[in-house]
């Protein structure tokens, strides 16, 4: 694995703890988690601005929202109990196979 996978990766586990973190700031009635979520934003899109020093930024960023979609999807369907239907899970689905498929083309 190289180190801008490492930076993106790095990056989706940040974008999912702030979407978390926003999600407990009941929109912003608790501060210090809305600022945690806004520091958690902050320092993930910076690992992704590293990396796209190493790697092609359509790449990045469409792996960097499939994982976060992803992520944060099962993440507040284990912590807050979230449902997604049929659709949303096809949606994600189609949205792992697009990303699959950009990388294989980007070689």
């Amino acid at each position: 694995m190289s180190i801008y996978l490492g930076y993106v990766l790095g990056s989706v586990v940040l974008d999912i703890i702030a979407n978390v973190l926003l999600q407990l700031s009941d929109g912003f009635r608790h501060k210090r988690w809305g600022i945690a979520a806004v520091l958690c934003i902050m320092a993930a899109f910076a690992l992704l601005a590293l990396a796209v020093t190493g790697m092609e930024l359509f790449l990045a960023y469409a792996l960097w929202g499939a994982l976060s979609i992803s992520g944060t999807a099962l993440a507040t369907r284990w912590l807050f109990n979230h449902r997604l239907n049929r659709w949303s899970w096809t949606g994600l689905a189609i949205l792992i196979v697009a990303i699959i498929l950009m990388q294989w083309g980007g070689h």
